[in-house]
């Protein structure tokens, strides 16, 4: 059965994005500082290795503001992939061929599941990332940890319920230390204990 696994990068303060996050900021006030590592995805080091992994994915599940924040991708998140965006509510305006709008989490994480056959599964979006876990659809978590602190924003895990979520470590793969510090991460792999 295919993985579902979040893979979202973090400040050390747990922040995914700036403040005052919109459509015309989508990652607010300096948030986009989050994403320098991506200037190494071609490197062949960890976030090279990462990078690969994430477009290996068979299909992307989204927050509906995730999805709206990044332009709707497009209509193609990498591949073609079937995207599954989670929402409260289905837009009047009907989806690019490979978006699919589900209002179930559950329905949704199934249908994900189906789609990528024996490969996995990528989340995208803190909402998305919490409601998944919140029905226990979520597998593991690939986290991009950055050494910023953000200080404000939106934080990835500010609405789970008051109860433990015991995790694995799987791996840890951290950048060497280049020039540019401002593309050093590290990235954190952890699998979801099951009860």
């Amino acid at each position: 059965m295919a993985l579902i696994r979040l893979y979202m990068t973090i400040s050390l303060d747990g922040y995914v994005t700036g403040p005052r996050d919109s459509l015309n900021t989508p990652m607010g006030i300096g948030g986009f500082r989050l994403f320098n590592w991506l200037d190494r995805r071609n490197d062949p080091g960890p976030s090279g290795q990462v990078y690969t992994e994430v477009l290996a994915t068979r299909a992307v599940i989204s927050g509906r503001r995730t999805y709206e924040h990044a332009g709707r991708w497009q209509g193609d998140h990498h591949d073609g992939v079937p995207i599954f965006v989670l929402t409260h509510n289905v837009p009047d305006d009907p989806p690019p061929g490979c978006v699919r709008y589900v209002t179930d989490v559950h329905q949704c994480a199934a249908q994900a599941r189906a789609a990528a056959g024996d490969g996995d599964v990528m989340v995208h979006g803190a909402g998305a990332a919490q409601a998944l876990l919140r029905a226990g659809q979520l597998d593991e978590l690939e986290l991009h940890v950055v050494p910023v602190l953000l200080g404000q924003g939106r934080r990835l895990f500010d609405n789970l319920p008051a109860e433990h979520i015991e995790l694995d470590a799987v791996r840890r793969l951290t950048t060497p230390q280049v020039e540019d510090l401002a593309q050093h991460v590290t990235h954190m792999r952890y699998r979801i204990r099951r009860p």
